[in-house]
């Protein structure tokens, strides 16, 4: 054997000597303890548990110990009660436990007064919820007709439907948004999961005439006003009647 070779030998028998480790690519995190993943599961399942609303995930990863990753614990948590009677479900960013989709059949509603919606407010729900933010003239632009204040109420006192902000044109308009609420009650994550165009034609809600350049808006998911939206004011709150001039809310 020459030099060569013997060189090259000995290099590569000094390669597989050497820790992987040495690769920061390959350099993993120390594999947390199963009883620490445990045990912030528990924490995890006993907050939501005991909230009487949709808990925050930072509110939640406060609370566990460090180093923990509060998404995978969630998952996981959702993982273990899918099969349950009780689902652990996610809504906008938030988690809380319903019951099982399948099992609504099972809960007594005999003593509980079941409000139905009309169709004018229908409407105007499902207009705010696929093309938020936007105003009430632009509701009343896209039905057609014009929409009344009691038709609002019915949807702000349902919790479903929020003042937003107010737009940057003329006149400064109020825009209307959903709440987490409406996603709670519908059973969605996040507004991208609204029913898209094939959807709504399977289900029926789509006539057989519609033109061929129409679209069904896909609202923004993100967090926050838009950029032509400003934030509502104390003072937008006293002009909507939301807030009494002393500072109180309204019931």
């Amino acid at each position: 054997m020459d030099d060569e070779e013997r060189e090259r030998g000995e290099g590569q028998a000094t390669a597989a000597t050497e820790p992987a480790a040495t690769d920061p690519a390959a350099i993993e995190p120390a594999a947390i303890d199963p009883r620490v993943v445990e045990e912030a599961m528990r924490i995890a399942e006993a907050l939501v548990f005991a909230s009487s609303g949709p808990v925050s995930e930072g509110f939640i990863a406060d609370r566990l110990p460090r180093g923990v990753d509060i998404r995978a614990i969630m998952e996981s948590l959702k993982a273990v009660y899918a099969p349950r009677g009780v689902n652990l479900v996610q809504v906008d960013g938030h988690w809380a436990f319903r019951t099982a989709a399948d099992l609504s059949f099972a809960i007594r509603t005999d003593e509980t007064e079941v409000r139905k919606l009309s169709r004018a407010a229908l409407e105007v729900l499902a207009i705010i919820a696929y093309h938020q933010p936007v105003t009430r003239a632009e509701i009343e632009e896209i039905r057609g007709v014009q929409t009344s204040k009691g038709t609002l109420d019915v949807l702000m006192e349902a919790g479903w439907v929020r003042f937003r902000g107010r737009r940057r044109s003329p006149g400064r308009p109020v825009t209307l948004g959903t709440t987490r609420d409406f996603l709670d009650h519908f059973g969605l994550e996040e507004l991208r999961d609204l029913p898209g165009m094939e959807e709504l034609k399977a289900a029926g809600l789509l006539s057989g005439r519609i033109p061929p350049n129409f679209q069904v808006p896909l609202p923004s998911a993100e967090d926050g006003l838009d950029e032509d939206e400003d934030p509502i004011t104390q003072l937008d709150l006293e002009e909507l009647g939301l807030l009494t001039p002393g500072g109180e809310a309204e019931e």
